[in-house]
């Protein structure tokens, strides 16, 4: 005669490590932190160092296009780590003309080997 296991103690298990196993996902991509690799909000743009990049950026811009335009300040940025920061910045300059119009330049740097790249620089999209 075959002896039969209880099946609800096992059922019991099973829930309570897809109940655990969904929980430590969530920790994972939830609320403790940016992920490697992902974009996180710069908390204060006012930092003498985000200015001095958004000014830096700028420079460089005009070094390639030669439009005259006038580092005004950083408004806002975001930041990813990775192997060094890139740092996408919302930036104010002014043309030739005293015209002020907003741009988001992406600048990449690397602390440790004095490296800095203006990976892009564009206007920045109209809000709406």
């Amino acid at each position: 005669m075959a002896t039969r296991r209880p099946v609800l103690p096992l059922l019991l298990l099973l829930a309570l490590a897809a109940a655990f196993t969904g929980a430590a996902r969530a920790q994972v991509g939830g609320s403790r932190g940016p992920l490697l690799g992902g974009w996180s909000q710069i908390k204060d743009v006012s930092d003498p160092h985000i200015q001095e990049l958004g000014g830096w950026a700028v420079r460089q811009h005009v070094s390639l296009a030669s439009d005259g335009l006038r580092f005004r300040r950083v408004t806002s940025g975001e930041q990813q780590v990775v192997s060094g920061m890139n740092y996408r910045l919302v930036i104010v300059a002014s043309g030739p003309g005293g015209k002020r119009a907003s741009y988001v330049a992406v600048v990449y740097e690397q602390s440790w080997t004095n490296t800095r790249q203006l990976t892009s620089f564009k206007p920045a999209p109209a809000a709406n």
